[in-house]
């Protein structure tokens, strides 16, 4: 059946059956090469690659090699067990490793259509937005669109909008970007305030308004992973307040069971508030906050369920 096809497009195009199946071939080999590279960029040894790769150790050095010379530069510094990434291979792996998630993605979602299965959608949600209504959400989305499985994935503090134009994920939720992309659909979901985050047992939590000056007073948690970590910071300072961290985390897991479970505090958004214990309270004179939104690629490229999901998130219901 493929040299069928093949000597049908052949016909069509001028070929030779045999250089429509060496043209074939090479467009394969492409797509090899991507795997064959990732896998040296893991192990940084031609063997060991070739070996996961399950090709010859020769023959996956002669791709690399094409793919140097294709892309114009070395991948790869060869100094035996010291070998490393170029800044052009470090470059190249990361764009690889994305063409490999989007054909994996393309993959899953071709068989399950075959099957009659699920549509997937790979949903990235950044790790500051609390999962507070977001189930309850959810289970509304799926009975107006129940051919669906939503697949959730953590926004890593790298990554973007440029994430679902890649194809990596459908859509992301996520504070709103500063600076927009034109080529993806933003439907907005809510606003919040920031506020403190402090232990129910806190004397801090005995006051319905909190004053500024009260906050460094006590040891204070650094979200790493705030978007708006800068400004906070600046709003005390401009006050004469020096917010000095006793703890810096990443992991909002972790700073909101520090807090929750001792006498230190924290400022997060009002919906992130998870942790068993955490109590929040406004800030006199902060009136910080950020809107949450659901971004997805524009017009018909974007699948109609993840279409209908934005739609769906926009006229929610928000608490």
């Amino acid at each position: 059946m493929r040299r069928a096809y093949l000597f049908r497009l052949s016909q069509e195009r001028g070929l030779s059956e045999e250089a429509s199946v060496r043209r074939m071939d090479r467009r394969t080999m492409e797509l090899n090469q991507v795997s064959y590279f990732i896998n040296l960029a893991e192990t940084l040894n031609f063997t060991a690659a070739a070996r996961l790769s399950g090709v010859s150790q020769p023959s996956l050095t002669r791709a690399i090699r094409r793919l140097e010379e294709e892309l114009g530069g070395p991948l790869i510094h060869r100094d035996g067990k010291n070998s490393r990434l170029t800044g052009l291979g470090r470059d190249v792996e990361i764009e690889f490793r994305r063409v490999l998630t989007a054909m994996r993605s393309v993959r899953n979602h071709s068989e399950n259509w075959a099957m009659g299965m699920r549509r997937v959608l790979d949903v990235a949600v950044a790790s500051t937005v609390g999962p507070q209504e977001f189930a309850a959400f959810f289970e509304s989305a799926f009975a107006e669109v129940p051919s669906i499985e939503i697949k959730l994935h953590a926004l890593q503090p790298n990554e973007d909008t440029s994430d679902i134009l890649s194809g990596k994920y459908h859509a992301c939720i996520m504070p709103r970007e500063t600076k927009p992309e034109r080529k993806l659909d933003v439907h907005s979901l809510f606003r919040e305030r920031f506020v403190l985050g402090c232990s129910a047992n806190h004397p801090l939590a005995a006051s319905e308004i909190v004053r500024s000056e009260e906050l460094i007073e006590y040891p204070f948690v650094d979200r790493l992973t705030c978007e708006f970590r800068d400004q906070i910071l600046d709003h005390f300072a401009r006050q004469d307040l020096l917010m000095q961290p006793r703890f810096r985390s990443d992991r909002e897991d972790w700073v909101q069971h520090f807090v929750a479970d001792g006498t230190a505090i924290c400022i997060l958004p009002e919906r992130s508030a998870t942790a068993p214990g955490l109590v929040t309270r406004p800030i006199e004179g902060f009136a910080l906050e950020r809107e949450i939104v659901i971004a997805t690629v524009s017009g018909s490229t974007a699948p109609v369920e993840i279409r209908k999901i934005a739609q769906l998130a926009a006229g929610y219901a928000w608490n």
